[in-house]
Parts: C-alpha cells; sequence; structure tokens
C-alpha cells in the first residue's frame, strides 16, 4: 500500500483557505465598523453645522426711533440735524429691554450729536463713526456692554472677563432712516 500523495496536503489547503476567510471576515467587519463610525460623525457634524447656521440666520428685529433734532457745535450756533435712527437687534427679547431704557439711549445720542459740527457729519466717515462707534456704543451701554460697561466693572473691581464685556453685543447696527443738516 502506498500512501496517497494529495492525502496530506488537502489538509494544509483547506486550514489556509479557513485562514483566509477569517481574515477576509475580519477585514469587512472592521471596514463596516469604520464606514458606520464615519457616518455617524458627518451627521454630527452636520447636525452641528445647522444649528450653527440658523442661530446665525435668525431674524433680526428692528426697532425705529422716534425722530430727533438737536443743535450742532458750529460756531454761531445755527446749524442742527434731524435725525431718523432704526436699530437693528438681535432678537425680540432686546428690544423690549432697550425700549425700557430709551429715555437714557435718546438723551445719550442727543448729546453725542450735539458734540459734533456740521462738517463731521456731512463727510461719511462721520456719519461712519458716529452710527458703528458712539451710536452703538451709547445703545449697548445700558444692556451691559460697551466701554462704558467695561469701566463700570473696573470701578466695581470686577475682571473685565465678565460674561456680559466680553460677549458681543445683542445690538447689531444702527441705521439712520433720516439724516437731514441745516
Amino acid at each position: 500500500m502506498s500512501a496517497n500523495p494529495n492525502a496530506s496536503p488537502a489538509p494544509a489547503k483547506s486550514k489556509k483557505l479557513i485562514v483566509i476567510v477569517a481574515i477576509i471576515a475580519v477585514l469587512a467587519i472592521v471596514a463596516a465598523g469604520a464606514y458606520v463610525w464615519m457616518m455617524q460623525q458627518r451627521q454630527h457634524s452636520g447636525a452641528d453645522g445647522e444649528e450653527s447656521a440658523s442661530s446665525h440666520a435668525t431674524v433680526p428685529t428692528f426697532l425705529p426711533l422716534d425722530n430727533m433734532v438737536a443743535n450742532l457745535a458750529d460756531p454761531g450756533g445755527d446749524r442742527f440735524v434731524q435725525l431718523g435712527i432704526t436699530l437693528e437687534l438681535a432678537d425680540e427679547k432686546t428690544a423690549s429691554t432697550v425700549k425700557q431704557y430709551l429715555p437714557s439711549i435718546r438723551s445719550g445720542i442727543l448729546m453725542l450729536v450735539s458734540q459734533r459740527t456740521a462738517d463731521e457729519l456731512l463727510a461719511r466717515e462721520g456719519k461712519e463713526k458716529l452710527a458703528t462707534e458712539d451710536i452703538l456704543t451709547e445703545v449697548s451701554a445700558p444692556l451691559g456692554y460697551g466701554a462704558s460697561a467695561k469701566k463700570r466693572a473696573r470701578d466695581d473691581d470686577e475682571e473685565d472677563d465678565s460674561p456680559r464685556t466680553s460677549r458681543k453685543s445683542p445690538v447689531r447696527r444702527v441705521l439712520f432712516s433720516s439724516f437731514i443738516i441745516q
């Protein structure tokens, strides 16, 4: 009886086949797990992106102020300005808070404008500075934002990094609805 030469290699081939199939199965499971993990990460980052986009895309609230008339600081004192101002605010809650402080805000704006000359306000840069720096700061101050809020915080020995002074003001912009100088 001679031994069958094919008998011993057959179990070796089947063992190799089982090992190869097992390796392929493990790789397929790992690949499927990685795919599922990546899809979950995309969904989470997509949801965060949508939330941040929706929070930035909120419709602003506009609060028109009554027209104001102020004498200008020109020599002779015969020039005056009539201003129509609309405030762009972050939300309705801010609008109700600003309404509570309107007498103080209007007084501050009138004081700011009365310190300007007609030449300053006739130039575009003068109007932009008045709106973007001065009036914006004046409106934001009662809400606890802006330079005067930081000064009050220093006076009260609080840190400058308090939540209200480090966050962005809910008063987004100051818009002129009318601007007449005579």
